[in-house]
C-alpha cells in the first residue's frame, strides 16, 4: 500500500488571504448576477454571452468558442443561447465553412439589450470592485489576477481551447 504525501497545508497568512478571496469568488458573481437580473432581466452568464458575441467579428462565434469565453459547458451554453434565441437576441445556424459547427450571432435586438444593460453593469462593477480599491490596488488586482490565470492556464491549457 502506498502512502500519500502530506498535503502542503496553508499557513496562517495564506489562510487569511484565501478565505476572503474564495468568498469573493462566490459572492461577487452573485451580486453582479442580482444586479443584471433586477435591472435587465439577464443572468450574468447571458450577459457574458451577449458581450462575447458583441466583441467578435461580425458579432458571431462558433458555439464551441463561445462556451470557452462564457466559461460554460456546451450543454449549459446551448440552453442559454436557446433562451436568448427565443427572445430574438441571438440566432444560430450551421457554419458554412464547416457544417460540424454551429455559429451564434448577436441580433440587432440583442445588441440593443446589451447596450441597455451595460451602464448598470459597469456601475455595479465600479461600486463593488474599483470604488473600494485605490488606483494602486486596482493595478495590483490586474497583475495578481493575470498571474493566477497564467497558473490556471498552465494546468488546464485554457488558451489552446481558444485557438481554432
Amino acid at each position: 500500500m502506498t502512502t500519500r504525501p502530506e498535503p502542503r497545508w496553508l499557513n496562517e497568512d495564506d489562510r487569511e488571504a484565501w478565505v476572503p478571496f474564495v468568498s469573493m469568488l462566490w459572492w461577487l458573481p452573485a451580486a453582479l448576477d442580482d444586479q443584471l437580473q433586477r435591472d435587465s432581466g439577464l443572468s450574468h452568464f447571458e450577459y457574458g454571452i451577449l458581450a462575447a458575441l458583441s466583441a467578435a467579428d461580425e458579432d458571431t462565434l462558433r458555439m464551441s468558442e463561445l462556451a470557452i469565453y462564457a466559461n460554460g459547458s456546451l450543454s449549459r451554453l446551448s440552453r442559454a443561447v436557446a433562451r436568448l434565441e427565443g427572445r430574438g437576441w441571438v440566432t444560430r445556424k450551421p457554419d458554412p465553412t464547416d457544417g460540424r459547427y454551429t455559429l451564434a450571432t448577436l441580433t440587432d435586438d440583442g445588441n440593443a439589450v446589451l447596450v441597455e444593460a451595460v451602464p448598470g453593469h459597469v456601475e455595479a462593477v465600479n461600486r463593488l470592485v474599483f470604488d473600494v480599491l485605490t488606483k494602486t490596488q486596482a493595478r495590483q488586482l490586474g497583475i495578481i489576477a493575470g498571474r493566477i490565470l497564467n497558473a490556471v492556464d498552465a494546468e488546464t491549457d485554457l488558451t489552446s481551447q481558444l485557438r481554432p
